[in-house]
């Protein structure tokens, strides 16, 4: 996001989405629109060529960094799916910028790079997944100091299970694209839904938590609460245990981010304790959510580990999208990256080293992919 509506972030490349954009552009009315595709950038330039004060058109990844550190660019919405969102999530915590966090890559593939940026240059990373507003929400001020210096004994990750939490192992590797995407509480973009399923989503969501919460992965604790309503919880040292609840609706943490540390109307209707009438909860089953145990190990590994384990997953989801792979392959091709990209820790050029391994983690799981298809 930008104050004054500078900018609106357009992703999707499809040029038959130009009138969605143009809707989009007509009523925000922002000064500048941004699509990586330079073919639906002309789209869109065409789409909005009859209104007045139309707004500049720009295209390509330098172009959406130079949006994100502009001057008249006060907060910045990093909602970008993937590893694509990592250089412009960059370039708005080097100039300082007020950081709206929803790509959780960011930090799985470049968390110190990105944290060190952060302070170093003034900017403030706010959450706002769910999972990681409600946890700011519950954390005592201070703590980035730490969280056994301030009483926090771990961290309660909620998961809402996604639409296989009771299905039967056996069952899953005949699961369909449209079955995995079929998410029962949030209505999400395809890859993340399949991520939801899989519960790679919550491993990057464990791995993010600990750049954002300075914690380890031992003190982040996955909990199933398929009704969505409390968000994630934290526990303290003297028994305390803080739930931030609400209707699963992104607004929420949203307008929480916009204002804090004030509070703004998002528009979400109040929860209803009585509608919602009970509360479950259960562990995560370790042969129905491989992924789960993968990202936890690519967390304590450190280094490239969660670099190799986010690129791969990255090309297996899309290669079950397009039906290439089974579901449960994907879980098959990121472990077989992982084991033969073991992590290494991060050699002083810094983002360079990690943007080759994402290269080669890619490379590695598009090899795995055509060895199953074979």
């Amino acid at each position: 996001m930008a104050a004054e509506g500078l900018f609106a972030g357009f992703m999707r490349d499809p040029v038959d989405r130009g009138k969605d954009a143009r809707r989009s552009a007509k009523g925000s009315q922002p000064k500048q629109a941004f699509f990586r595709d330079p073919a639906a950038a002309l789209a869109l330039r065409e789409a909005l060529s009859g209104l007045p004060n139309p707004p500049e058109v720009l295209e390509g990844a330098d172009a959406l960094e130079t949006i994100a550190a502009a001057p008249e660019t006060d907060y910045v919405m990093a909602a970008i799916v993937g590893a694509a969102g990592l250089q412009s999530t960059l370039a708005a915590a080097r100039a300082g910028k007020r950081v709206l966090l929803a790509n959780k890559e960011a930090l799985v593939v470049a968390g110190d790079i990105v944290m060190r940026a952060a302070t170093a240059n003034g900017a403030t990373l706010l959450p706002i997944d769910s999972e990681h507003n409600a946890i700011f929400q519950c954390m005592p001020p201070t703590f980035a100091d730490g969280l056994s210096q301030c009483g926090v004994e771990r961290i309660l990750l909620t998961a809402s299970g996604g639409p296989f939490r009771s299905a039967a192992p056996e069952s899953l590797a005949a699961v369909t694209p449209d079955q995995a995407c079929a998410h029962p509480n949030w209505q999400m973009g395809r890859k993340i839904s399949v991520d939801s399923a899989t519960m790679m989503n919550k491993g990057l969501e464990i791995i993010e938590a600990c750049w954002l919460f300075n914690t380890s992965p031992g003190q982040i604790q996955v909990v199933i609460h398929p009704q969505s309503v409390i968000h994630s919880l934290v526990q303290y040292n003297d028994g305390s245990v803080l739930a931030q609840l609400g209707n699963p609706d992104m607004r929420t943490p949203i307008a929480h981010a916009l204002a804090w540390p004030e509070r703004m109307a998002s528009g979400v209707e109040p929860l209803d304790l009585f509608a919602t009438a009970k509360l479950d909860f259960e562990p995560p089953t370790p042969a129905r959510f491989p992924c789960l145990d993968l990202a936890y190990r690519a967390a304590g590994e450190g280094g490239t580990g969660p670099v190799v384990l986010n690129a791969a997953n990255e090309i297996a989801v899309a290669a079950f999208l397009a039906g290439r792979i089974l579901f449960t392959e994907i879980a098959t091709v990121v472990e077989r990256s992982m084991n033969e990209l073991p992590a290494e820790p991060v050699d002083g050029t810094g983002l360079e080293h990690v943007l080759a391994v994402d290269v080669q983690a890619r490379e590695r799981a598009e090899r795995i992919v055509r060895a199953l298809v074979s």
